[in-house]
């Protein structure tokens, strides 16, 4: 907070501030809650910054990244870490990049798999696996287009068996988002009833892997929730048989808490009824609230001495983008809200100014300013 009041005074907002003091101690926990358990890869998709890249790094096993741009970037700034690569529709260039830069690749399906194998080198694989099932309640189900169906899956026998550089090493398995401790290891238990026989069958039977995925849930209504990773790392861990490789690859949950996105009210007015905080920046910046659907919580710093104000009201907090749909939250009860005030954004450490449409009125971009703690 006081870093944002000094941003404030001098004119530099909006702006990000990632508390690497934070982050540091969080991902040290998650660390110690799983112990004896599965190698924990952080999925830079959440967010690559370099800075944070850099933090998680002593306390991961590796880095999962999605694209040949993430895994540049990743190996930029981490010359030695592992790399896993994930997502779909690769392109021959990023296959060809993730042949000689990945530890392991995630196959999305046969034709991402014969396309592989006609690089014609070494090259070590997890197939990603789309399971049906109830996915009620979550934040977020994996649908068609990642990975493959148990019937799709079964083309990959005939490529592996005419294509022996490839080496199957396990299965990939991420179905859901946004589930908690007990919920997320009942899907992991899911995955490892499918995968084990099938990999059986493909004489797969050496140290095999299985990927887990992430999707641990976030609580955006509850800054201070955070995932029972203690439960989960105890509970994943007796899942595992000997010889077997469990991995997980959280992104969100990892970083979400460690991020701020700062600014100020430049507009206080009402219409029809409702009272509205018009903010520097916007959603063009954090897109989080827009993707999620939900109020991004925020704590109001006093500034504002002249000019509109509302006190003991509702307030929408919108951006200055040209659209309804620049809102950061909506109808929130707050005490007092004025012209010149800082608001300050919580839980933006994750999906926030990486997800967002920048150039959008080509306003000007955030800063970017980091706390060692």
């Amino acid at each position: 907070m006081r870093r944002a009041e000094e941003l404030a005074g001098s004119g530099g907002l909006p702006a990000f501030v990632y508390d690497l003091g934070a982050l540091r101690e969080h991902v040290a926990a998650i660390r110690k809650a799983l112990t004896g358990g599965p190698e924990l890869f952080y999925a830079a998709k959440a967010n690559p910054d370099a800075e944070i890249l850099k933090t998680v790094a002593p306390y991961v096993d590796g880095i999962e990244v999605a694209s040949g741009g993430e895994l540049k970037h990743v190996r930029a700034v981490l010359p030695k870490a592992r790399l896993a690569f994930g997502g779909p529709g690769k392109t021959d260039e990023e296959l060809a990049l993730a042949v000689r830069e990945a530890e392991r690749v995630h196959v999305e399906s046969p034709h991402e798999l014969s396309r592989l194998a006609r690089i014609g080198r070494d090259v070590d694989v997890l197939l990603r696996v789309n399971l049906a099932g109830e996915r009620k309640g979550v934040a977020l189900a994996m649908s068609g287009p990642f990975g493959m169906d148990p019937e799709a899956i079964e083309a990959c026998h005939e490529i592996l068996a005419g294509a022996p550089w490839v080496r199957l090493r396990g299965i990939h398995a991420h179905l859901a988002s946004g589930l908690e401790a007990e919920a997320l290891v009942r899907q992991s238990e899911e995955i490892l009833q499918w995968a084990r026989p099938w990999l059986e069958k493909t004489g797969c039977t050496q140290n095999p892997e299985f990927n887990l995925g992430g999707g641990m849930a976030v609580d955006y209504t509850d800054p201070h929730r955070r995932f029972d990773w203690t439960t989960y790392g105890r509970q994943i861990a007796a899942l595992a048989q000997p010889g077997e490789i469990l991995r997980i690859e959280p992104g969100r949950a990892v970083t979400v808490y460690a991020g701020w996105y700062v600014t100020q009210v430049l507009d206080v007015k009402k219409a029809h009824g409702q009272w509205y905080a018009v903010l520097r920046g916007g959603t063009h910046h954090i897109r989080t609230p827009v993707t999620k659907n939900h109020n991004q919580p925020f704590t109001v710093l006093p500034r504002g001495e002249q000019g509109p104000a509302v006190n003991g009201a509702e307030v929408t907090l919108v951006g200055q983008l040209c659209t309804p749909k620049d809102v950061f939250a909506r109808q929130v009860p707050v005490d007092r809200i004025a012209v010149g005030d800082v608001v300050a954004f919580s839980m933006a450490g994750a999906y926030a100014w990486n997800i967002s449409h920048h150039d959008f009125l080509m306003h000007p971009k955030p800063g970017f300013h980091y706390l060692s703690g």
